[in-house]
């Protein structure tokens, strides 16, 4: 094994004992099953009607993060159309161990937030210099110095001459408004790290309710859908405020000039759900397909905390259910199964089948509960994939592979990508025009593509 592999975490370090594997595994699948989640919001809906409070939404505000800006946008809509009392906090990113990349992130926010703005309605500048330190302190002295209705109505103003770095009109919303003292400030932004901490959560742009949280403008739907569910719903005709974006394949078709690039992970929840999804938009669309894998990011040394674990793999249940791809039954393959699966996979690809390998593995980890870390399960893995098993024991556990996937992180780092799935779309100069992080923007992805044909057309 290569001294560059050991130094990304590769090592036998990350395999945890038989028991330890399969106790994690059965619990992350029980607390994805949907019945459970069904008792567990009954309950929590019967405790409110009995102690009579209302819907107590809690939202949490970063004010440097482009997703906290989109989502302050929605607030004042939220509040019109549901039967809710929301509660404003402010907080500072992401701390310690939560803390994966904090600078690529809030870079990838703006960015990100730019991209997705205006299919939601809504505004944030693009190629805008960030703001300066200076800007970001006094939007979020301002902030602070607001009661919870003042924040819903200014929170967009306030975001938007800081985004888009107007001076006059940040001191104007100041002398109009007020700031909160140096002491007040930080209180209010301890008190909110302190109540984020207690309901077992650690980013900004987030919405808490009744046990279950939901992140920024991407995931406002599923708590949309909640609310109206139980009643909570004071304009029942009104259309959802942020409405699930859907993937649309288009009429144009590419001739293969168009490359995506699909950065997959074989431990990441959020890969499982996309990676076949992927491959068929890039089907369906006649671009050039190229997987890149990559190591899991905790087999590379970025730490993961056990409540951004649980909230992950919540979340991608929930976004599985709603695109209507199979998931939730969970066997942990992280340490010597993915050695042993990255081991084959440029055996597989010799044979054609590389990516038939990656969606058979993930299958067998995410959906059908299979143990991967012995013969048995390997085995499914390769024969469902289509390979033969005698042929792929000659070739498992080797080197050579490590190489590839360091090459692969490398090129989604230059892009300010980290983790799994991510997404890049090349030119048919191999010039990226789109590079995006997460499986909830193939939709993205899939609209570009159709730009970048409609533009040849033009």
């Amino acid at each position: 094994m290569s001294d560059q592999f050991k130094e990304q975490g590769g090592t036998s370090t990350m395999d945890p004992s038989p028991l330890r594997r399969w106790i994690a595994s059965k619990f992350m699948t029980s607390i994805v099953d949907p019945e459970k989640l069904k008792k567990t919001r009954r309950k929590e809906e019967l405790g409110r009607v009995k102690s009579g409070a209302m819907h107590v939404v809690e939202y949490f505000h970063q004010v440097d993060d482009g997703y906290s800006h989109l989502a302050a946008q929605m607030l004042k809509a939220l509040t019109e159309k549901y039967d809710i009392e929301l509660e404003c906090h402010l907080v500072s990113g992401p701390l310690g161990a939560n803390a994966a990349e904090p600078e690529l992130l809030i870079e990838l926010s703006r960015y990100d937030s730019s991209k997705i703005a205006h299919y939601y309605g809504l505004t944030f500048p693009d190629n805008l210099p960030s703001p300066s330190q200076a800007n970001i302190d006094l939007a979020t002295s301002i902030c602070a110095a607001l009661d919870a209705q003042g924040f819903v109505n200014n929170a967009k103003p306030i975001g938007e001459a800081l985004w888009s770095s107007n001076d006059n009109a940040l001191a104007s919303l100041a002398e109009a408004l007020g700031c909160a003292s140096e002491s007040d400030l930080q209180e209010k932004i301890e008190a909110g790290n302190a109540r984020r901490a207690q309901l077992k959560h650690y980013s900004g742009a987030m919405f808490y309710y009744a046990g279950e949280w939901y992140w920024g403008v991407d995931r406002l739907y599923h708590l949309e859908d909640r609310l109206s569910s139980i009643g909570a719903v004071r304009h029942p005709q009104m259309p959802l405020i942020a409405p699930r974006q859907e993937i649309i394949v288009g009429d144009s078709r590419d001739d293969g000039s168009l490359t995506l690039e699909v950065f997959a992970s074989l431990r990441s929840p959020y890969t499982s759900i996309a990676f076949d999804r992927a491959i068929a938009l890039a089907e369906a669309t006649g671009v050039t397909l190229h997987v890149r894998p990559i190591l899991p990011m905790v087999m590379r040394g970025v730490p993961a905390t056990t409540e951004k674990g649980i909230y992950i793999f919540t979340d991608t249940a929930r976004e599985a259910r709603a695109a209507g791809v199979p998931y939730g039954n969970f066997y942990d393959p992280i340490g010597e199964p993915v050695r042993q699966c990255y081991s084959l996979y440029p055996w597989a690809c010799s044979l054609g089948k590389g990516n038939q390998l990656l969606s058979s593995f993930l299958s067998a980890a995410f959906v059908d509960g299979v143990n991967t870390n012995n013969d048995r399960g390997l085995r499914s893995v390769i024969e469902n994939a289509g390979l033969d098993w005698q042929l792929a024991k000659e070739s498992v556990g080797q080197d050579g592979w490590q190489q590839a996937l360091e090459d692969n992180r490398l090129a989604m780092y230059d892009s300010g990508l980290w983790g799994a799935p991510s997404f890049r779309l090349l030119d048919r100069d191999k010039t990226p025009v789109l590079a995006l992080w997460g499986q909830d923007r193939l939709w993205l992805i899939a609209q570009e593509i159709q730009q970048q044909l409609a533009l040849r057309i033009e």
